[in-house]
């Protein structure tokens, strides 16, 4: 690849002190870029195996660490949320069970003093019963003497409006033994 320029025989790269082409391709110079090409290389490989690369790995192996721990927390809370809600529902069924206790006992003490003060009232209507009955037992006798003085001048006031004489004891008599049927 030699170009010819006033006659003489020079390299494609270099032509009276500058450069021709494209330098990366100029086989005079590989050498030297191979020799930097494989020092920067060696300079990337030990600044990121040395300082890069750990830091790295002790970034991510602490982020592991605390997606661990969190899971495991996560974990823990969750059985205690379980527990919890199951301390929960068994304190909720204790509470109803005792709500249903208290209820029934109420319940029966309430029957209880509605049984006694209907017991209580049950007795004075029965005191007030005889007593009425007593009372009316007591007015219809009265009134079945009153009935008997009436029956009892009624008929002497007819026996006497007839023009009959009649004893007090005849009409007595009379007046009773149509009274009894």
């Amino acid at each position: 690849m030699a170009t010819e320029t006033t006659g003489q025989t020079v390299s494609t790269c270099v032509v009276d002190g500058s450069a021709v082409g494209m330098p990366q391709l100029c086989f005079d110079w590989w050498p030297n870029q191979i020799f930097w090409l494989t020092v920067t290389l060696v300079v990337i490989f030990f600044f990121l195996s040395r300082v890069a690369l750990p830091r790295i790995a002790a970034v991510l192996a602490e982020r592991q660490g605390t997606i661990t721990n969190d899971l495991a927390a996560a974990e823990d809370l969750k059985v205690k949320a379980v527990e919890a809600e199951e301390a929960y529902n068994k304190a909720l069924a204790n509470a109803r069970a005792e709500a249903q206790k208290i209820i029934a006992q109420a319940k029966a003490e309430i029957q209880a003093d509605l049984d006694d003060a209907t017991a209580k009232a049950d007795a004075e209507i029965a005191a007030k019963l005889a007593e009425s009955e007593k009372t009316i037992a007591a007015i219809r006798d009265g009134a079945m003497d009153s009935v008997k003085e009436v029956a009892k001048d009624t008929a002497k006031e007819l026996v006497a409006a007839l023009g009959g004489s009649a004893d007090a004891r005849s009409i007595t008599s009379a007046v009773t033994a149509k009274m009894k049927g």
